[in-house]
C-alpha cells in the first residue's frame, strides 16, 4: 500500500548542479559536520571522554604520502576508494588496472590499528579523515544482494546455513546443507534477532559502529548519491595528481542493475510493518546523524 512506498529521498543534490562547485561543496561538508556534531552531543554522555582503542580504529586506511585516514564502509563504494588509495600510495599507476580480488585480498593497504597507539593518535591528531556512507536501507538491501543472490562460497555456509536452520520452519535438507536460497524476510529476522544465531558481519553494521563518528570527528563525511563528484572534490583538496579521478565502475557483478531506491522499496515490500520500524530503529543513528530522510512514510 502507498503509505509504506519509500519517500523520494531528500538528500541528493538538485540535478544540473555544476559539477565540482568548491563553494557550494564545502558549504554541504560543513553543514553535514555540524549535524553529526550536535547529533553526537545529544546522544553521548558529554561527561566522559572515551578513550580510543584499536577496535575503534580497525576500519580505517592509512595513506601516509597525502595524509589521509579513510574509513571503509562496505555497499558505499569501498572497492574504488581502495583502488584510489593504492594509486596515491604509488602501488598502481591507475585504478583500471586493479582487479576485484587484488584490491580485497591483496593485503596492500595498512590500517590505522596495526600502528602502535603514538601512531595512531598522531594521524588522527593530523591526518584527513574520510567517510563515506549511504543510505542505510539501501545499503542493507546492496549487502543483502551480493552476499546471498549470487553464488558466495563464504556467506552461503557460515551466514546461509544458521539464518535458514532458525528461521525456516520447512527447510529442505539442500537448504540446510547449503545455505543457499537466503530470503530478505529471514535475513531481516536475523539481523533484528537478540540472540543472533551468527554474529554481525561489516556489510550491515550500522555506519556509526563501523567507524566510531562520534569519537574520531570526521573531515569530510561524503555519501554514496553523490559519490564521484564529492569524492574527486575530496581528492583535490588534499592535492591528489591531477590526473587521478575516482573511478565509476560498478565492481562486483557488474551487469547487475546497482541497488536503487526502487529495488530497495521491492525487498522491503516483503516485510510486515513491525518488522520495517525495527529495522528503521536498527539504523536510527545513521538515518539521524547523516541526515537521511524517513524511508518510508508509516515510520515514526
Amino acid at each position: 500500500y502507498s503509505s509504506s512506498l519509500l519517500v523520494q529521498q531528500l538528500n541528493a543534490d538538485p540535478p544540473g548542479q555544476i559539477k565540482e562547485n568548491p563553494e557550494r561543496l564545502t558549504k554541504v561538508q560543513l553543514s553535514r559536520q555540524r549535524l553529526m556534531r550536535e547529533v553526537c552531543a545529544k546522544y553521548t554522555s558529554g561527561t566522559t571522554k572515551q578513550t580510543i582503542t584499536r577496535m575503534h580504529v580497525s576500519r580505517i586506511f592509512v595513506e601516509d604520502k597525502h595524509k589521509l585516514l579513510y574509513c571503509e564502509v562496505p555497499k558505499a563504494g569501498c572497492s574504488n576508494w581502495k583502488r584510489v588509495l593504492m594509486v596515491l600510495q604509488g602501488l598502481a599507476s591507475s585504478t583500471g588496472e586493479i582487479k576485484h580480488d587484488e584490491v580485497h585480498y591483496g593485503n596492500h593497504l595498512k590500517r590505522l590499528d596495526s600502528f602502535d597507539q603514538n601512531g595512531i593518535i598522531r594521524r588522527l591528531k593530523t591526518y584527513t579523515k574520510v567517510l563515506f556512507l549511504r543510505e542505510p536501507f539501501e545499503r542493507l538491501v546492496s549487502a543483502f544482494r551480493d552476499k546471498f543472490e549470487s553464488p558466495n562460497s563464504y556467506y552461503h555456509p557460515v551466514f546461509g546455513k544458521p539464518i535458514i536452520s532458525k528461521y525456516r520452519s520447512n527447510a529442505t535438507q539442500y537448504a540446510l546443507r547449503t545455505g543457499a536460497g537466503v530470503t530478505f524476510k529471514e535475513f531481516i529476522q536475523y539481523l533484528l534477532d537478540v540472540h543472533r544465531p551468527v554474529g554481525m558481519d561489516i556489510h550491515w553494521e550500522p555506519v556509526g559502529h563501523l567507524c566510531s563518528p562520534c569519537l574520531l570527528d570526521y573531515d569530510f563525511i561524503g555519501k554514496f548519491e553523490t559519490l564521484e563528484e564529492e569524492a574527486n572534490f575530496l581528492l583535490r583538496s588534499i592535492g591528489a595528481p591531477s590526473n587521478l579521478t575516482f573511478p565509476s565502475f560498478k565492481d562486483r557483478n557488474p551487469n547487475a542493475e546497482r541497488t536503487s531506491l526502487d529495488i530497495t522499496r521491492g525487498y522491503f515490500a516483503q516485510l510486515n510493518v513491525t518488522e520495517r520500524q525495527r529495522a528503521y530503529d536498527f539504523y536510527y543513528m545513521d538515518y539521524l546523524m547523516f541526515n537521511y530522510s524517513k524511508p518510508f512514510k508509516d515510520l515514526y
